[in-house]
């Protein structure tokens, strides 16, 4: 039930509708009803009795309820395709909203791939299921109790044949739901196993190629692919049965009210209008449950996919606001306060231990360490994607978890390690980090981020198409990209994370002059393998497997950090011999 009314949130604006639709399926089911009826009549008053005038009058009344009954049936098949696509515009945009406030510690919960399952194939199902139930599982019993009622009217002695049916069919509907519904669950996991193995061959197809793993990537396809045919063919052998059964039950009430209604004709205790007439209400009452049925294996579906998709709305963002966060990030000075931190709440699985340091505001930092020291979870915590276990990460003297979480990230410019680029021209991709951004500014950043020269190069300069995920641009032109992409925030502080690794050494050099002539006072954040890239910073911080193992300038590390020192001899010894 929570999660039925979990996605009834969802309806909103489309109430009306959801209401218009049942209330013209009673229309529409009533005249269906009363047309047999009205048959009875005319067979037994007009035909038996030669009156012309009488089939006339009836016919005519006949054809009004079908219009009428055809009207009815338009409008409610429209109000219940406008209420169902309006819950699914809902669910996506709410589910699509909510999981832009995730943290990244939320969105680690999820995979990708599962998330673009749940936006599409679950609310795909939910949206056929919601439609179902307004429409066709409104007009079933309705069906079912107006025949019901009609056919005792008629023929109380012959109406229980069909009745003593509806308890067989039920319980045996209930009997193929329930073990059904085990095999749709593992179907849409194996479905988002699936979404994962296309997402990742169709995004690295390159790696695929050069290493020649096309057979394997098909392998990982098939097996995911098999797993949806067994689950598929294991549902479907027991859902089979439903329709043979139901169509049994129907021909054998149908034989047996006209073998008794014939032998009530004989005997004159009946007539033939009636015994017509019970024959199509019986046919109505047990297609009714053949409609129910057909529902049923749909809200079967729907209900796994309901409770995926419930699952996500459900989900609390790890990072919240405080009371009263507050608006304005004073200056770029950075503390980390005995900061512990991990994926995991076990202590004995922190990454970072008692990570202490101090960074005045308008400094160049540098990290480096190797594979594996956490130095880009380090930075994650300045931004605030992740919360830390204990201790406290303070910028402008105040913990990041007091300021409002807008506020701080629009003070805080990252570019990622992976960095990325969306569809669309340069301009539209720059202006990702500031929409009101004039020309002029895009020049100022592209100097900076040493842009300018091969986005004039392009026949169409700022407007030059990007494919999706950049495909069209070198990793170094990306990178420059997405520097000059952050440096339009005008941010109190910038991190880059290993985001020079694809330019040259003469261009990155170029990059950090930029830095220092024309941003002096933000505090810039560089992480980097490469050891050059934060030789010239005011400060290096040494990692060694998540602790601060060294703080330093160049000098200072050099003469006292034996892991600084390796690091610089391995890397700048034969640049050095070859000056």
């Amino acid at each position: 039930m929570y999660m039925i009314k979990k996605l009834a949130e969802s309806i909103r604006e489309y109430r009306i509708p959801s209401i218009l639709a049942p209330v013209f399926v009673i229309g529409e089911t009533a005249i269906e009803v009363l047309i047999p009826y009205l048959m009875k009549l005319m067979i037994d008053n007009g035909f038996s009795q030669e009156d012309l005038g009488y089939v006339l009058k009836i016919g005519g009344f006949m054809m009004v309820a079908a219009l009428v009954g055809l009207v009815c049936g338009a409008l409610s098949g429209r109000y219940a395709a406008i209420a169902s696509a309006g819950l699914a515009k809902n669910l996506r945009q709410d589910m699509y909203y909510h999981i832009q406030d995730f943290s990244f510690e939320n969105i680690d919960h999820f995979s990708g791939a599962s998330l673009v399952t749940r936006l599409t194939t679950d609310i795909t199902n939910v949206q056929n299921a919601y439609q179902m139930i307004i429409r066709m599982l409104i007009r079933a019993p309705i069906m079912m109790i107006f025949s019901v009622f009609m056919a005792f009217f008629i023929n109380a002695r012959l109406s229980w044949v069909f009745i003593a049916a509806i308890p067989v069919l039920g319980f045996t509907l209930f009997f193929l739901m329930r073990h059904a519904h085990v095999f749709f669950i593992a179907l849409f996991k194996v479905y988002d196993r699936l979404n994962t193995v296309v997402l990742e061959n169709l995004i690295g197809i390159r790696t695929v190629k050069a290493y020649v793993r096309e057979e394997e990537e098909t392998k990982k396809f098939k097996e995911a692919s098999d797993g949806i045919l067994f689950n598929s063919v294991s549902a479907e052998k027991l859902l089979v049965f439903t329709n043979p059964i139901m169509f049994f039950m129907v021909y054998l009430c149908t034989i047996v009210v006209a073998w008794l209604g014939a032998n009530m004709i004989v005997s004159e205790t009946m007539t033939t209008g009636d015994m017509l007439s019970l024959i199509t209400y019986s046919v109505q009452i047990l297609t009714s449950l053949m409609i129910v049925s057909m529902v049923i294996i749909q809200c079967v579906m729907a209900k796994a996919s309901g409770d995926r998709i419930v699952e996500v709305l459900d989900e609390e963002s790890s990072l919240k606001n405080c009371e009263n966060p507050v608006m304005k990030v004073p200056d770029g000075s950075i503390e980390f306060d005995h900061v512990n931190f991990g994926y995991s709440s076990k202590k004995s699985k922190y990454i970072l231990k008692d990570v202490n340091l101090k960074i005045p505001s308008g400094s160049v930092v540098g990290v480096i360490g190797g594979t594996g020291s956490s130095k880009t979870s380090l930075i994650s915590l300045i931004p605030r994607l992740y919360d830390v276990k204990e201790g406290a990460v303070k910028i402008g003297g105040r913990d990041v978890r007091e300021y409002d979480i807008e506020t701080l990230r629009d003070n805080v410019a990252m570019v990622l390690q992976k960095n990325e680029l969306f569809s669309g021209t340069i301009e539209s991709n720059l202006k990702w980090g500031n929409p009101d951004a004039t020309r002029e500014d895009l020049d100022r950043v592209c100097k900076i981020a040493q842009a300018k020269e091969f986005i004039d190069n392009l026949e169409d300069g700022y407007n030059t198409r990007i494919e999706q995920g950049g495909r069209n641009v070198s990793g170094g032109q990306k990178q420059r990209l997405c520097i000059a992409r952050a440096l339009l925030k005008e941010p109190k502080i910038l991190i880059l994370d290993d985001s020079t690794s694809a330019v040259d050494m003469a261009t990155d050099a170029k990059i950090r002059k930029g830095f220092r002539e024309y941003i002096p006072d933000v505090t810039k954040i560089i992480v980097a393998q490469r050891i050059a890239s934060v030789m010239d910073a005011d400060i290096i911080i040494v990692l060694n497997e998540g602790e601060v193992m060294d703080v330093g300038t160049h000098d200072e590390l050099f003469a006292n950090s034996p892991i600084y020192r390796e690091v610089y001899e391995s890397q700048m010894k034969g640049g050095g011999m070859d000056e």
